[in-house]
């Protein structure tokens, strides 16, 4: 199936069902509603004249606008272009020029980011540009620009001005085209979040993404009966296919409760919606709890969810079963280039399983265990390379073969450069990235475990381990800590005490720096490799 027949038959099924609730936007849409919505700007879309295979670059927060143009530009085959709002001009530059955007769908700002500024500035050609008809020196391939601001701007559409086309198209052009469409037709390119280096695009096809979806979503038994609030970013994987693409494959409804990620917002949304499920990674979670006013919000009809997108602590998992009513919250693991999730834990699998281990392989694929070097499989209980085969692995990285070349390999492996274990039982283990590992004085540790340790302390709230260069042991280990806002004073000599003859003398952190938040992508991964050029710096290590 494609994204746009799922739509179509979800909507034929359950019409009368809330689709989409957009609380920041009052909106509140049936699934006959949505697909109206949807279908009206796949022939807005059409009369600009984007093609099957054009490139249509979405910019903005989480909107109503955003979703109608996942699903409308997926019913004509133009591929989606999720840019990230968090990019700065030179970040914007790259990815619109890599993957060939010709149409940008843009909000005119967020937080503190001023996108109509920042185009004007990439394209100043814009000022002087009707509509539709951009020609930039630095965006070579950029013709139009739809703002989803209610005023004009100079060269730009509102999003108002743009649906009034759908008015010159015919919805038996977009049915044809839609019926002429193929599953595996590349429909989304979604950028690597950045934790290591420069973004990659990863080219997904409708095969992909809507059938992880439709898994993650069974994984958690959703049905037309659930709600899934929705405050992780639509941009990533997170929230367009395991939030927007699991419900729809579900007949279930997406709530966003803000443009961004705010604790009380998605407290508030699941209190006044009576969600049954909750998206978040740990950090939002983290947040959530802490909430002075956690105790005020009824959240009896959550029943189940997603904690992902990074490393869960054990202690964060136990507290979201008991006190946010998510008996059944499941962990999910995976990554962009795998559309995203690759194993998740079921509320069946005994608790320790679901708090210590990321699940067993999702259905219709393949993990197998690595030792990196020789490529061959290790023994159950062996830490090595997690890499996966199967339907969710992207087509390519768009316009990098080199790159695609040095990650799936001649046999479809998807080598993710994550460091796991798989037990008997096919439970998998993230011990870190082969990048995070710390070897000191020879030892192997990887900062997942001393984490788990430190976060068994009553003042910890979050911590973070990372290496850096020590000139007797090559690396040792600085654990950056954020402290519960009602905790006991403590310093480092306190936490290299808490440690002492209950872990490893070697996997003992003797730096630390006291923080009250991380350097961290917008999607809410902590940056690891910032961590320790910022701790490098500031130690004096350079030399």
């Amino acid at each position: 199936m494609t994204i746009g027949e799922m739509l179509d038959c979800t909507a034929e099924k359950f019409p009368d069902n809330e689709a989409l609730v957009c609380l920041h936007q009052n909106i509140r849409w049936t699934y006959k509603e949505f697909l109206a919505k949807v279908n009206q700007a796949a022939r807005a879309f059409l009369a600009i004249d984007v093609k099957r295979g054009d490139r249509v670059g979405i910019w903005s927060p989480n909107r109503y606008e955003w979703t109608v143009t996942q699903f409308a530009t997926a019913k004509i085959g133009a591929i989606l272009v999720n840019l990230n709002p968090a990019y700065g001009a030179y970040e914007l530059e790259y990815a619109m020029n890599l993957s060939g955007i010709s149409v940008l769908v843009t909000a005119d700002r967020f937080k503190a980011s001023d996108y109509r500024q920042t185009l004007y500035e990439l394209a100043p050609e814009l000022k002087a540009s009707a509509a539709g008809k951009i020609k930039a020196r630095r965006l070579a391939d950029l013709r139009a620009v739809v703002n989803m601001d209610t005023e004009q701007h100079a060269g730009m559409w509102s999003w108002a001005e743009f649906i009034e086309f759908a008015d010159q198209v015919d919805q038996k052009n977009v049915d044809k085209i839609q019926s002429q469409l193929q599953f595996d037709d590349p429909i989304n390119i979604q950028f690597t979040s950045g934790t290591t280096g420069s973004p990659k695009g990863a080219a997904l096809t409708h095969h992909n993404i809507l059938n992880n979806g439709f898994f993650v979503g069974e994984s958690q038994r959703l049905s037309e009966k659930d709600r899934l609030v929705i405050p992780v970013p639509l941009y990533h994987c997170f929230g367009m296919v395991m939030g927007n693409l699991g419900c729809v494959t579900h007949g279930s409804t997406m709530i966003y409760p803000g443009e961004g990620f705010e604790p009380k917002a998605v407290l508030q949304a699941v209190h006044q919606e009576k969600a049954t499920a909750l998206y978040g990674v740990p950090t939002m979670f983290i947040a959530e709890l802490a909430d002075p006013e956690f105790e005020t919000y009824d959240l009896s009809t959550l029943r189940t969810g997603i904690m992902a997108g990074s490393i869960c602590p054990a202690e964060v998992m136990k507290k979201v079963n008991g006190k946010m009513n998510m008996k059944e919250v499941q962990i999910a693991y995976g990554m962009t280039e795998t559309s995203p999730v690759s194993t998740q834990t079921s509320s069946q699998d005994p608790f320790e399983k679901q708090v210590t281990t990321v699940g067993r392989t999702q259905p219709h694929l393949e993990n197998k265990i690595i030792e990196p070097a020789s490529g061959n499989i290790v023994a159950r209980g062996t830490i090595g390379e997690l890499c996966t085969r199967g339907y969710s692995v992207m087509l390519k990285y768009w316009n990098n073969a080199e790159k695609t070349r040095e990650t799936i390999d001649d046999s479809g492996w998807m080598h993710t450069g994550d460091l796991a274990t798989m037990d008997e039982d096919g439970y998998i283990q993230i011990v870190g990235r082969i990048k995070d590992m710390v070897i000191r004085g020879g030892e192997n540790i990887y900062p997942k475990e001393v984490e788990e340790f430190l976060y068994t302390h009553p003042s910890i709230e979050e911590v973070q381990v990372t290496g850096i260069p020590n000139e007797k042991f090559g690396e040792e280990l600085v654990a950056w800590v954020k402290l519960r806002p009602d905790a006991d004073s403590v310093d480092a000599d306190d936490l290299i005490a808490f440690c002492k003859g209950k872990i490893a003398h070697y996997k003992i952190p003797r730096n630390y720096k006291f923080v009250e938040a991380f350097p961290m992508t917008v999607t809410g991964k902590i940056q690891k490799f910032k961590m320790r050029e910022m701790s490098i710096e500031e130690m004096g290590l350079k030399k």
